[in-house]
């Protein structure tokens, strides 16, 4: 999972990206709304924040902020010079989370960061799709009303597959997420797929999980 860094502004992508990976957080950069959303549509990228810049060329950051939590149900920051009222009130209104006037403290941006992802992590701990029910927080999968206890990578892959099930997921991300990359391999991911497979097929899921070639 990544933080995503939205701003026309080099220094201000470099200043944020230094001390979020300082703190281990995965960070990716974009110059414009219209980058941000080709990252976001990246099968291998998985955004969990988004920090936006109100002022950019082409969309500004209160339509994509708009169409970040709306269509993709992420949580942003909207990080701006305009700190008036009536700025603010329209940064919320478009579905912000938290906004952040410039100039500002370092240590103020990572306390927000931190506090906004703790606030929506809760609703990615259960998912749905078809009749299949993930809960991350008993581990439990639950098919036709019926509790299934798999293991844990194998809970994980199909969480994950079943957030992202709008879409598709890279293997590459599947890999980094479960393994990390110094564990994980190709073979695994292949192994540990064809099992949930068979499980879904035997307790009569109604979703599947497909390949599609050189995406994932």
């Amino acid at each position: 999972m990544a933080i995503l860094i939205v701003d026309d502004d080099s220094n201000i992508q470099r200043l944020v990206s230094i001390h979020l990976k300082a703190h281990r957080y995965h960070v990716c950069c974009a110059n414009n709304a219209e980058e941000a959303l080709s990252v976001i549509n990246n099968p291998n990228m998985l955004i969990q924040l988004a920090i936006v810049d109100v002022m950019m060329p082409g969309m500004d950051g209160y339509t994509l902020t708009k169409t970040l939590t709306e269509q993709y149900d992420i949580p942003v920051i909207l990080l701006t010079a305009k700190g008036n009222l009536e700025d603010k009130e329209k940064g919320f209104l478009s579905g912000s989370d938290d906004y952040i006037v410039k100039p500002f403290e370092v240590k103020e941006l990572i306390f927000r960061v931190a506090v906004v992802l703790k606030r929506n992590k809760s609703f990615i701990r259960k998912a749905t799709a078809g009749n299949v029910h993930i809960n991350r927080d008993t581990y439990e999968l639950t098919i036709n009303d019926h509790v299934h206890m798999i293991p844990l990578k194998e809970f994980e892959l199909l969480s994950l597959l079943i957030e992202r099930s709008q879409k598709p997921v890279g293997r590459d991300f599947l890999i980094e997420e479960v393994w990390d990359y110094d564990q994980g391999t190709e073979q695994s991911l292949n192994t540990h797929i064809n099992r949930i497979r068979e499980r879904l097929k035997q307790a009569g899921a109604t979703v599947s999980i497909k390949t599609l070639r050189g995406i994932g």
